[in-house]
């Protein structure tokens, strides 16, 4: 089984949400949260700001601690083919200063405030289904129910 331990950013500000659309090496589009893997050594609270930068172009202060999602991917649905644990630390932020860009020499094309309804038509990640949940419920204990897997969303 591998492992990812990652960091990502809800941001929602007058009823839109700041979302980034990947694009993997095969080409395929999908939108998410802005945010990534947490370096070895780094804390996910210091790897949530810098990949909201990198990503972005933006900084971000972090305003709360969401959530955290544990889910285990099949085999069969993850990308490489292999069972895999992604542990996500989901983190309310503001934005403050910076102008939003593509991410250089990365994989996020762009970056845009996405009217919430408008969200569920997107194709997406698992991710952002997550971190819209926590940031609208606020669980005392951080934990959401797992978010079902179908239509337009995808791991």
């Amino acid at each position: 089984m591998s492992f990812r331990l990652a960091a990502y950013a809800v941001c929602v500000e007058e009823g839109r949400v700041l979302l980034a659309r990947h694009v993997s090496p095969e080409g395929t589009s999908t939108w998410t949260l802005p945010g990534g893997g947490v370096e070895h050594g780094e804390d996910p609270y210091d790897a949530v700001v810098r990949e909201v930068a990198e990503e972005t172009g933006r900084d971000a202060v972090v305003e709360r601690l969401l959530g955290v999602d544990s889910r285990t991917i099949p085999a069969a649905k993850a990308r490489a083919g292999v069972e895999h644990q992604n542990v996500g630390v989901f983190y309310r932020v503001r934005l403050t200063a910076g102008r939003l860009r593509p991410e250089p020499n990365g994989e996020t094309a762009e970056s845009v405030w996405t009217p919430l309804p408008d969200v569920s038509a997107l194709r997406r990640s698992s991710l952002v289904d997550v971190g819209l949940s926590l940031a609208r419920s606020l669980p005392p204990t951080g934990h959401t129910a797992p978010v079902p897997v179908g239509g337009l969303v995808r791991h």
